[in-house]
């Protein structure tokens, strides 16, 4: 991906940071390059004339979800990330991919983190903005004294936070915790995973609703994997009933909670499984009018075989590994799927990584 001719990277860490590998490529060759990975994939796994769109590509600045590394070292705390191909933790000062309120934290956080007990040699630091502020979770290595959760209570009231959390634990919540999900409200547990830009999910969610079947009625079912807590729900809801599974406990409790609160907990049933231990079956899938799934980096695994199996009319892949991607698509290729429409979306400015929404279907 890397071209002879370049361009001045944006980030002062840029060749020391092994976040965005690529923010010193053309603009024209970067774009170029980044759909040819969905390309590649496609045309790997037997799909050489897949119809692919133009990249939408996300802008700098606009990453509302943000997972710092920690580390203390000879009693100094760097705060930021890995450097590439190692777990050294590169101390950053900026992160232009970042919100400027996610951003402007970093300094603030290292003070902060220095004066924590229960940090010894290693943490994280995780920030989800939220409609209503900042939600930020931390975690340590060691146990959290009453002196630590004061400084966390005091750093989120200085800095005007949403919510601060030890892991999982929240310790003290300034503000309701809301996030708007394509109409549902989402009280997302400390940590939740999300999207990482707004425009990012919005143009994901607009992808798998076009890819959906013409003809389905309000007693259609559409069988929705990896879940989380809504990203894609109550955009599936306003076409067909939805049955969303999630391996989470707590993505379910709110993504159940919020369909409660908006009146459709008829047409969502929310069910809490682990997907690679316990795969939706054959029968489960049986009737489905699609199956849409979100699988993590390393793809769905077990899960394939069942959908495979099922020979559900419409499959909606939403993917962030190209060659995880790659070797899923080529099973669904073997038993006479199709593409439809493949959309290569740029969650990742300034990296090889890559989103894509492909629509496979019978």
């Amino acid at each position: 991906m890397i071209e002879p001719e370049t361009v001045p990277a944006v980030c002062r860490h840029f060749g020391i940071c092994g976040g965005c590998t690529e923010q010193d490529v053309p603009a024209p060759v970067y774009r170029e390059a980044k759909r040819m990975l969905l390309v590649a994939a496609l045309t790997h796994a037997g799909f050489a004339d897949a119809p692919i769109a133009d990249m939408m590509l996300v802008p700098m600045g606009t990453r509302r979800r943000v997972d710092f590394a920690a580390m203390r070292v000879a009693g100094a705390v760097r705060l930021g990330f890995h450097a590439a191909r190692s777990r050294d933790v590169v101390d950053i000062a900026e992160c232009p991919l970042a919100l400027p309120a996610i951003a402007a934290l970093i300094g603030p956080l290292r003070e902060l983190l220095g004066k924590l007990s229960g940090f010894r040699k290693s943490g994280s630091v995780l920030i989800n903005a939220l409609d209503a502020g900042l939600d930020v979770s931390i975690v340590l290595d060691g146990e959290a004294s009453d002196g630590d959760r004061s400084w966390l209570v005091a750093f989120a009231r200085s800095h005007g936070l949403m919510r601060i959390s030890l892991g999982d634990e929240p310790v003290l919540v300034l503000r309701e915790v809301l996030l708007n999900l394509g109409g549902l409200k989402i009280a997302p547990p400390p940590g939740a995973f999300l999207q990482p830009t707004i425009e990012g999910e919005a143009a994901i969610r607009v992808a798998v609703v076009a890819g959906l079947p013409d003809k389905m009625t309000r007693k259609s079912r559409i069988v929705e994997l990896y879940a989380g807590i809504g990203t894609l729900t109550a955009a599936l809801a306003d076409h067909a009933r939805v049955q969303a599974v999630e391996g989470s406990k707590p993505a379910c409790a709110a993504l159940d909670a919020g369909a409660r609160l908006a009146g459709i907990s008829g047409k969502i049933t929310v069910e809490n499984r682990d997907l690679a231990r316990r795969p939706v079956t054959v029968k489960e899938l049986s009737g489905a009018a699609a199956v849409v799934l979100d699988p993590p980096f390393d793809g769905a695994g077990p899960q394939m075989r069942a959908i495979i199996d099922s020979k559900v009319p419409r499959v909606i892949y939403v993917s962030c590994n190209p060659e995880m991607l790659e070797r899923e698509a080529k099973w669904l290729r073997q038993v006479g799927y199709r593409v439809l429409a493949a959309t290569p979306i740029d969650q990742f400015p300034g990296s090889r990584h890559l989103e894509s929404v492909v629509v496979f279907a019978l």
